[in-house]
Parts: structure tokens; sequence; C-alpha cells
């Protein structure tokens, strides 16, 4: 009896297949998915871009400007906008030290100390200067304007000559809302020749913004100078006391309201918050951190 003979024909045949099928998949065919789909995050809202705000006053610890500083780079933050109060004078210039030794950006100073233009020309550092504007109560719409753009002459004048920006930062009240802050501010650059002078928006001082608040933010973003996010609850829910200040993600509109932002192609700073004083402050703005990576992986 003779045995059939063996063909080898086939599995060569079929192995040769195989191996020009492997050779033609692509290094970028063979990645996951999952990482071809990663959301793509902004270059201002990447980490490394972010600006700290209120992180002095606002900090259990009571930190020492060395300590701060080391504090920010922990986070992984390089930005830092400066609120003081009387007892922090003495701090000032160790504070501007300690940025430059860690590589961190003095971003912003709040409202105004004459000390600080000696400290400003020796250090050679350009601070955004963030202040309100106060309202006057009484008159039409055009003297309010007029009257609330006087009230900010000096500092224009001064942060001009010093080659600084000028923010008007939101508070609340007559002089928060957006389409008087741009009233003033356009005041500003038409009469005094303030190109200079721009607005910081904050949503912790805007919760009455959240409904419409695609149709403020495009209103705003010719002039704005920094966007400071917050957790933001219904106005019909707000109340100063116990959620005025939220960390990101914990809020209900913080994520449309970022989506708005992020959709319009703003390119501007985006600013994080401690602002809780009864908290570490590493801890406060770490939650806000947090929170802002997840809504941005969505």
């Amino acid at each position: 009896m003779k045995m059939p003979k063996l063909s080898i024909a086939a599995p060569l045949t079929a192995a040769i297949l195989l191996l020009l099928l492997l050779v033609s998949i692509s290094p970028a065919q063979a990645q996951p998915s999952s990482e071809q789909d990663s959301p793509v995050i902004p270059a201002n809202f990447k980490r490394e871009n972010l600006v700290a705000w209120c992180i002095v006053p606002f900090d259990a610890k009571n930190r020492e400007p060395a300590e701060r500083a080391e504090m920010v780079k922990r986070l992984g933050l390089n930005r830092v906008a400066y609120d003081w109060r009387k007892k922090h004078f003495v701090e000032f210039e160790e504070e501007i030290q300690q940025y430059k030794k860690h590589e961190i950006e003095y971003f912003a100073f709040w409202n105004w100390h004459d000390s600080m233009e000696s400290l400003i020309k020796q250090y050679n550092i350009t601070p955004q200067i963030w202040t309100q504007c106060k309202a006057p109560s009484e008159g039409t719409q055009d003297e309010k304007v007029a009257g609330a753009a006087a009230t900010l002459l000096p500092l224009v004048e001064k942060t001009k000559a010093l080659g600084l920006t000028l923010g008007i930062y939101n508070h609340g009240g007559w002089n928060g809302k957006p389409r008087n802050m741009i009233a003033v501010c356009e005041y500003l650059r038409k009469n005094h020749d303030a190109d200079h002078v721009g607005i910081v928006y904050n949503f912790h001082h805007a919760h009455e913004d959240v409904v419409g608040f695609d149709k403020a933010f495009a209103l705003l973003q010719p002039y704005l100078v920094c966007l400071n996010l917050n957790g933001m609850v219904d106005i019909k829910d707000f109340d100063p006391k116990t959620n005025k200040i939220k960390p990101i993600g914990s809020g209900e509109h913080e994520g449309a309201m970022i989506k708005t932002v992020i959709a319009s192609g703003y390119e501007g700073p985006v600013g994080v918050l401690g602002h809780r004083a009864e908290m570490d402050a590493e801890e406060s703005v770490k939650l806000n951190l947090d929170g802002l990576t997840k809504l941005l992986s969505k």
C-alpha cells in the first residue's frame, strides 16, 4: 500500500500571506483606539499653563513665600496671580525672589501698592494688575460708565507708564456685569488711549450669568485678559456663604460653560482657585485641578 504524498504548498502559501498581512499593518493602525480618541486639551487649559489664584490669604497653613513657591511647583503649576493682605507687605520682595528661583511666572498682582512700582522695575516683572471699578449710585448709564472709568484713571495711567496690563475684575453688582465692564473698558480705550485695559472674568462672581453664558462670553471674549474657573450652581440655589466657591467638577454648570469657552477658540490665560481660608491651599487647588482634568477628559 502506497502512502499518500504530503504537500507543503498550501501551508507555505498561507504562512506567506499571513506574513505579508502583518507587515502591511502600519504603526498607527496597531495603536489602541482609546489613544486615538482621547480629547485634545487646548494649551491654555494644560496644567503647566494655568494660573493659581487666591492662594495667599486663603491658606489654612499660612505659608511663607518659599513654602508657597514649593507648593505651586508640586502642583505642576508655573504661574501665580498674587492676592494679599496688609500683613503680606513685608513679603512682597521675597515672593518675587522665590518665584524667580522656582521659575514661576509672577502673572498678576491684586489691586495696587506703591511699593510694587520699584520692585517691578528692579526685578523686571510685568504682572497684570487686577482691580474693581467703583459704580456710581446715581445717573444715567452713560454717566455711570464715565464715573466708573474716572475712578480707574490713576491706575490706568500708572499701569500704562509701567507697561502693564490692567484687568477690570468682576466682583458682583453693577460694576461686575459683563455689559457694564465692557462699556467701561471701551470708554477708557476710546477716551484715554488705554488699549492695555481689559477684563478679568471670574466664574465665582458670575452665577447670574450661568443662564445665557454663551452670549455673555461672546461679548467678553475680545476683552479678556484672564478667565478664572469655579464649580457653578443654579442661581436659584446660590448662597454666597455655602456654595459660592465649589471645586471644578462638583457643580452643575461649569462643564457646559468650559465647553463653551473651548468651542469659542479662547486662547487666553485660565486660572484655578484656592479661595478657601479654612483649607490648606494645596488641597483646595488640587481639588480644582483634579476636577478640571476629569471634565476635560470627557
